[in-house]
């Protein structure tokens, strides 16, 4: 159009009519070409520019290219444009899809309060800042390949989409508040601070790069607009509020801050400096099954609930486990990992946990570690079998009811023991002896052997000899020695209650510990 003479310009710009086609691909425009384009477009009822499909790749825009509220009822190109100053493209309306892919944006770029019905691609560069408050897209929209040099702000938005950020650059500090269905950063790149306030979404973060700290957030309330509403949200109703993290494969978690997160269906595999993530406020995690379970034949074997890992969960129903969740079936399926690899991801999250100084869920993955080590058939034999001991008497030194159990148990057998062979059949009493020699008396006192008891074993199961085996056992446990006189079954009895007994009520202890330490 720039070439036309102005006869011929005149003529051209007064044949078109509001929503009528224009095709200006290859185009330079200056402000005042653009500003007499917008005016020939212009519907008398909005007094807004009204375009039909429009087509604009490959051209330059010199100066300030100021699209604010115009609309757009048919396709937008601008693919491969050039936009030498701002591109002001606020409160715009694109009926159908929009691209802007492989568009240099040299100055501000603001899509503030624009409304995007079809997709809407941005492949762009964004050399100043770049402003998407309070924009609204129907279906999906897609950055990747993006390079973002200075401050960002992508949000308050709405997509009933996926927002894709994949293999996308942010070079200056970025925040986003988004409302969408997805959230993919497949090799997205932070080179500066950043914070990432979610509803509604499952962001994937596999492979992304994090030079700077990154926190990820739900936002439990919805997003404000500038007029002091709240962001509409009726393109997402039906889908639960909390954010939840898909994928964090990949990635060096040393700068990775979540918060409020469902971490239920999150992959860990393959993540580095995992014992650095930092994770505040209510971060939860999938449960293990819980209650009594048939394996296979009549086996049955009883899980207790705690938290634990996708992949975990992967790994168990592979192996016919009941109770736990399978790999997800669409999309890219995550490899299943193996004892070794979840041990390591148990490990380090556990020492993120007590880095934090949060014990009781700090437990539940040392848990975790220590069952992929006893189920691990990398492991020595004899190994697996100590842990297989440890976890049927005290659950790891976490499950009291189990260590008080077996100490229950276990001084049950003691006490019955003692009552049936432990205890004499009568108390020794001592006896003195003494011999006369002139004016000198000599006595010398001795306490007989303890004697067996003797007579039929229902008989010895008295209230009195309970009474006393109660004591030497209360005894043996808390106190160390009860000082009672046993007979050699007696003692021998006493001496493994000293050794095991202790040692449940100590597990016991540390259980409880484990549990409401801070």
């Amino acid at each position: 159009m720039q070439h036309l003479e102005a006869v011929d310009r005149s003529a051209y710009l007064t044949s078109l009519s509001p929503g009528s086609n224009v095709d200006h691909r290859g185009t330079t425009f200056s402000p005042a070409l653009l500003n007499e384009l917008l005016t020939a477009l212009q519907d008398p009822a909005t007094g807004r520019p009204r375009f039909g499909h429009a087509w604009f790749a490959k051209s330059t825009f010199t100066g300030d290219a100021r699209f604010a509220n115009a609309r757009f009822t048919g396709r937008a190109q601008f693919s491969m444009t050039t936009f030498m100053d701002l591109a002001a493209f606020h409160d715009v309306f694109f009926a159908s899809s929009a691209a802007f892919d492989r568009v240099t944006f040299a100055g501000v770029a603001s899509f503030a309060r624009a409304t995007f019905t079809g997709s809407a691609l941005f492949g762009a560069t964004f050399s100043d800042t770049a402003w998407f408050g309070e924009a609204t897209f129907h279906r999906g929209v897609d950055f990747r390949g993006s390079v973002f040099e200075k401050m960002t702000e992508l949000g308050p938005l709405v997509c009933a989409g996926s927002v894709n950020l994949s293999v996308t650059e942010f070079r200056g500090p970025m925040t986003a508040e988004l409302a969408a269905h997805r959230v993919l950063c497949f090799r997205t790149r932070w080179g500066a601070t950043a914070t990432l306030r979610l509803r509604y979404a499952t962001v994937d973060l596999t492979d992304a790069v994090f030079e700077y700290p990154l926190k990820i957030m739900s936002a439990r309330t919805a997003f404000g607009r500038s007029s002091g509403n709240t962001v509409f949200e009726a393109l997402l109703m039906g889908l639960a509020s909390r954010a939840r993290v898909a994928s964090v494969s990949g990635t060096d978690a040393a700068h990775l801050v979540l918060s409020d997160l469902d971490l239920s269906a999150c992959q860990f595999a393959g993540t580095f400096n995992l014992d650095q993530l930092q994770m505040d406020g209510d971060c939860s995690f999938a449960s293990a099954p819980s209650g009594v379970w048939r394996l296979e034949g009549a086996r049955l074997t009883r899980w207790t609930s705690r938290q634990a890992l996708a992949e975990e969960h992967h790994w168990r129903f592979k192996r016919g486990q009941p109770g736990w969740t399978a790999a997800p079936s669409s999309g890219i399926r995550p490899e299943t990992v193996g004892p070794a690899e979840l041990t390591r991801m148990y490990r380090q999250l556990r020492k993120s946990f007590e880095d934090a100084r949060n014990e009781p869920d700090a437990s539940d993955f040392y848990y975790g570690e220590m069952e992929m080590r006893r189920l691990d058939p990398a492991r020595p034999r004899g190994e697996r079998r100590l842990l297989a001991l440890y976890w049927a008497i005290s659950g790891y030194g976490l499950r009291a009811s189990r260590a008080l159990g077996w100490l229950l148990t276990a001084m049950t057998a003691t006490v019955l023991s003692m009552m049936l062979w432990g205890l004499p059949k009568d108390e020794p009493k001592p006896q003195s002896t003494g011999t006369l020699t002139g004016r000198h008396l000599t006595f010398s006192t001795d306490t007989p052997d303890p004697v067996n008891p003797e007579g039929p074993v229902t008989a010895r199961l008295t209230v009195q000899r309970f009474d006393k085996s109660l004591r030497v056992v209360i005894n043996s446990v808390i106190f160390r020695s009860s000082g009672q006189d046993l007979t050699t079954a007696g003692t021998y009895i006493e001496m493994l209650s000293r050794i095991g007994e202790p040692a449940l009520l100590g597990l016991a202890v540390l259980a409880v510990r484990g549990r409401i330490k801070r």
